[in-house]
């Protein structure tokens, strides 16, 4: 199935989509990967919704990949006496460990690593921002705080510290329950939220060994600052605006976004916009003019995948939604402009031949009687490449690993399909025209750009660029 898109679309599943019949009408409308998020429901549930995805990819014949979202730590105050109180500027009142239920002059913060990273002159927020406190008199066990901004708080309130690293383990106990059992089920992609620095993927990564993608959600400040070597250990990154938004000011979220979008861009890592990005469907049939526009800059911005949230996982308009966020995408790729916007930014080419050979391929499918890019890929690497190059052009990546195409459905560009691996330049090119007709991305006097590697069946970067015709029999002939 050819898709008339190049940005890819992120869904998340629960009650109101989780059914495998409303699953397989979600990929048919779109979606390329669905998200399991961990925050919400049991495993049996996110069991039960990976195997409807597994089902709707075998009857829709195309990969479809799977990304498990772990919660990451929940930094909350305690309980209240009377459930909650009412502040107000100026209004002041102590944060200890005690678990006695709280008051309007103090109340618990069972965190004793948020007290160690605290300093006078510290912002606070919480409830999502809804409260700002500046920190005053503090110690190891407690601090003393003034509400700047909001009216009331009542338990367990999230806390955010904008303004330090907090000494605390992206996976918490839970987590590593959920990702043993996720990776158990056999997931594509983990996400790890909260992630403050590099150390934090890398203890994923570590856990993961290879089972699954990696994606570090960028939704602190502090990660910011460590972005280029958090994306380091990074296979992909999610610009988690829901989060982000609280601990930054609204004027830097946009600012932000862009800045992850062009370093994931450059390293050729896909990257997810996330969070409200068509929010009022969750109990309205369509979105407002602003959220279409917010979809629309992610794709002008070149954003590997847009994501859904409570729009599918619990919405009124989970198939609306899916399909109004593809006649957007689709929308934008069809505007004149686009395609400069595309070509204006390219990587620098790394020091190795593939790098040369990805640009080489790139150049030569701007000409009009290129149909398509056929890239052979074992582990995807030189399918990243590709899409790394934006390329005009639709680029089949075709792999022997089903979990290789499911983890290449969340990459901008790619239609990833399964293939025998080739064991001679012969089969490479036959094979090459033939999928590529199948799939709908080439017809008879096209020209097809093969990218593949030698030695054939041997997992490495791509050193072979070959041109292919397709003749009106639908055998390959060499250019």
């Amino acid at each position: 199935m050819k898709r008339a898109r190049r940005a890819r679309i992120v869904a998340t599943l629960g009650p109101a989509s989780r059914a495998p019949g409303t699953v397989k009408a979600l990929a048919q409308a779109g979606v390329d990967v669905f998200r399991l998020n961990f925050s919400h429901g049991s495993h049996e549930d996110h069991a039960a919704a990976l195997k409807a995805v597994r089902g709707a990819e075998l009857a829709l014949k195309r990969p479809l990949g799977v990304l498990a979202d772990l919660q990451g730590p929940k930094l909350r105050l305690g309980r209240f006496a009377d459930v909650e109180i009412e502040v107000k500027p100026g209004h002041t009142m102590r944060f200890d460990l005690d678990p006695t239920p709280g008051d309007a002059t103090r109340v618990q913060m069972p965190h004793p690593e948020i007290f160690k990273a605290l300093r006078t002159g510290m912002l606070l927020l919480l409830d999502d921002g809804r409260v700002r406190l500046r920190v005053g008199e503090r110690t190891d066990e407690w601090a003393d705080v003034t509400v700047e901004s909001g009216t009331k708080l009542s338990d367990r309130k999230g806390v955010a510290v904008p303004e330090a690293v907090i000494p605390v383990s992206a996976l918490t106990p839970k987590d590593r329950e959920d990702l043993a059992f996720a990776l158990r089920i056999g997931v594509d992609w983990v996400a790890l939220s909260f992630v403050q620095k590099a150390e934090d993927m890398a203890e994923l990564k570590q856990i993961v060994k290879g089972k699954a993608a990696c994606l570090a959600k960028i939704e602190k400040p502090q990660a910011l600052d460590q972005l280029e070597s958090i994306l380091d250990y990074c296979d992909g990154v999610m610009v988690a605006r829901g989060d982000l938004g609280v601990e930054l000011d609204p004027e830097e979220v946009p600012v932000a976004q862009k800045r992850i979008i062009r370093a994931a861009r450059q390293r050729g890592v896909p990257v997810i916009v996330a969070t409200q990005m068509l929010e009022s469907m969750t109990s309205a049939p369509a979105p407002t003019r602003a959220e279409a526009s917010d979809v629309a800059n992610a794709v002008y911005e070149g954003a590997d995948a847009l994501m859904l949230s409570a729009e599918t996982a619990s919405g009124d308009y989970p198939l609306e939604s899916v399909g109004i966020m593809n006649r957007i995408i689709e929308r934008v790729e069809n505007d004149p402009m686009w395609p400069g916007l595309m070509d204006a930014e390219h990587a620098g080419m790394d020091e190795h031949d593939v790098d040369a050979l990805v640009a080489a391929a790139r150049k030569a499918a701007e000409a009009q009687s290129t149909a398509c890019v056929v890239v052979f890929t074992t582990l995807g690497g030189t399918a990243r490449r590709m899409s790394r190059e934006r390329p005009l052009q639709a680029v089949l990546a075709l792999t022997p690993r089903p979990e290789t195409a499911r983890r290449l459905a969340l990459v901008w560009g790619l239609e990833p399909r399964l293939s025998r691996e080739p064991a001679s330049l012969e089969e490479v090119t036959d094979d090459a025209v033939a999928k590529a007709v199948e799939f709908g991305l080439a017809e008879a006097g096209q020209r097809l750009l093969i990218l593949a590697g030698t030695p054939f069946g041997a997992p490495g970067a791509a050193n072979l660029l070959r041109l292919a015709h397709v003749p009106a029999k639908g055998r390959g002939q060499k250019g």
